[in-house]
């Protein structure tokens, strides 16, 4: 049964999604391109013309400077189907574009290869008995497939539509009874704002920000797009809370996946943004997958990975096994799934004379290789020795030291050190750990956790402990042999 959670709902910061509808002549072009300007913030603006290439009237003259125009990329349609826009917007993508203009929209409803024309094909197959009523069918799925891609583009979107005078008979009188946009009914709830166009001048007419509800300017330009950017940057940025989690101290490779996973449903996995360390840019996704694989890195070469963590590491990274990494080791580079084994195979307890030490499953797991034979079992009777540290205690260990001030990766020979007085002998690693010696650690650890001055407290016992061992072993050096 599937379980549904409700969180706390926060505002988001968006792209615009801005529709300018009116009829030929009303300056829809033109008032895309200067909004675009201001919305662009210096990034490129793309722009889809069915019209003939009339947009091209506003694209700079060689050599005439004084001339207003308008720097954009240009990708003329003639045909105007919506697998053909669902192409436009992916080459966008591709070009990072920050601004997004179709010009105009209504031709994908109405045009050459538009939803209305694939009606009439829909309904003129010979296994349609239902004619246009049951063609609609398929043609409803293929708007709902190019509106997704429109409306998921991660930068900002204009779209301009055509309008006409609609009249209505009343008895023998025709009676006018306002505009009618060239396109299917409703089209105007995807977009947040609607601005009707009459004469270069633009006037709000449908919008989700109230600031903005029934705004009227002349010739709307850049700051009427600063208007609109700043109710859209009413809220916190999606993008940005991901990358903030990801540079936070502690990240885990779980974690790292459930961001990957929420920026896929949020559709921003193709947004710009900049690496945290060296300010380049690069997508989102791109930065999720670098952080996601150094989480993976960071564990293997941690004081408290486990041959059981390994596997698990290894199972749920399948989609990165081919990534290439820096092997700690070897510092060359390397697949990170063999990277993974790799670590692995090197904790990995000694499967006789252990009590609880995993046996090789019959069918291979993550981590083992095709083929490998099982490992021997221990006999029944033969005396199995120590309890190895078990992975919860790995886990437990590295919580209760960094709660007293050791939790650093660069505290780990401080670890060490501790570890081996608090337990009696001297070990190289925390894998080398007994159950027993664990749990005697871990109840050390947690009782100086518990205190005000923790790392005081703990480093003082740990130098005491170290004073003790050097006056027993000077004691131990003055007996007579």
């Amino acid at each position: 049964m599937t379980t549904f959670t409700f969180a706390p709902a926060t505002r988001e910061t968006a792209k615009a999604r801005i529709a300018l509808q009116g009829p030929g002549g009303s300056g829809k072009t033109k008032t895309a391109l200067r909004m675009a300007e201001g919305l662009a913030k210096g990034g490129q603006i793309g722009l889809v013309d069915t019209e003939r290439g009339s947009a091209l009237k506003y694209a700079p003259v060689p050599g005439r400077p004084d001339i207003e125009a308008h720097e954009f990329a240009h990708l003329p349609l003639a045909f105007c189907s919506p697998e053909n826009l669902i192409a436009a917007v992916k080459a966008a993508e591709e070009a990072r574009l920050a601004v997004l203009i179709i010009d105009s929209w209504s031709h994908f409803w109405a045009g050459k290869g538009g939803l209305l024309a694939r009606v009439d094909e829909e309904s003129k197959k010979a296994n349609n008995y239902g004619g246009k009523f049951t063609a609609w069918g398929p043609v409803n799925e293929l708007e709902q497939e190019m509106l997704d891609a429109l409306l998921g583009f991660p930068g900002h979107v204009i779209v301009t539509m055509r309008t006409k005078n609609d009249y209505a008979m009343e008895g023998k009188n025709v009676t006018k009874i306002g505009v009618k946009t060239v396109q299917r009914e409703g089209a105007e709830y995807e977009v947040d704002v609607v601005i009707d166009m009459i004469q270069g001048t633009g006037t709000v007419t449908k919008t989700r920000y109230t600031a903005l509800d029934g705004a009227s300017v002349h010739h709307p330009g850049e700051p009427f797009a600063e208007a609109i950017l700043e109710q859209l940057g009413q809220g916190v940025d999606p993008v940005q809370v991901i990358v903030d989690e990801l540079v936070a101290d502690g990240l885990k490779f779980e974690r790292a996946m459930e961001l990957y996973s929420q920026a896929r449903s949020k559709g921003v996995m193709g947004n710009g943004t900049m690496h945290p360390a060296t300010g380049q840019p690069m997508t989102l996704e791109a930065l999720l997958t670098e952080y996601g694989v150094q989480t993976i890195v960071a564990e293997l070469t941690s004081d408290w990975l486990t041959y059981e963590r390994a596997l698990e590491l290894y199972a749920k990274s399948q989609g990165l096994h081919q990534q290439d990494v820096e092997n700690p080791k070897t510092r060359q580079l390397a697949k990170l799934g063999d990277v993974i084994k790799e670590y692995g195979q090197a904790v990995k307890p000694v499967t006789t004379g252990v009590t609880n030490a995993p046996s090789t499953p019959s069918t291979p797991s993550a981590g083992q290789e095709q083929g490998a034979p099982p490992a021997p079992e221990a006999d029944a009777g033969q005396d199995q020795g120590p309890t190895p540290v078990t992975a919860p205690q790995m886990r437990m260990m590295h919580a209760c030291f960094t709660k007293v001030g050791l939790g650093h990766k660069d505290s780990r020979a401080d670890r060490l050190r501790a570890t081996s007085l608090i337990i009696g002998r001297q070990i190289g690693s925390a894998n080398e750990l007994t159950k027993d010696e664990a749990q005697t650690l871990l109840d050390t650890l947690t009782n100086y956790g518990e205190r005000e001055n923790s790392a005081a407290d703990f480093a003082a016992m740990v130098n005491g402990l170290e004073g003790a061992a050097l006056a027993l072993a000077e004691q131990d050096a003055r007996q007579p042999a």
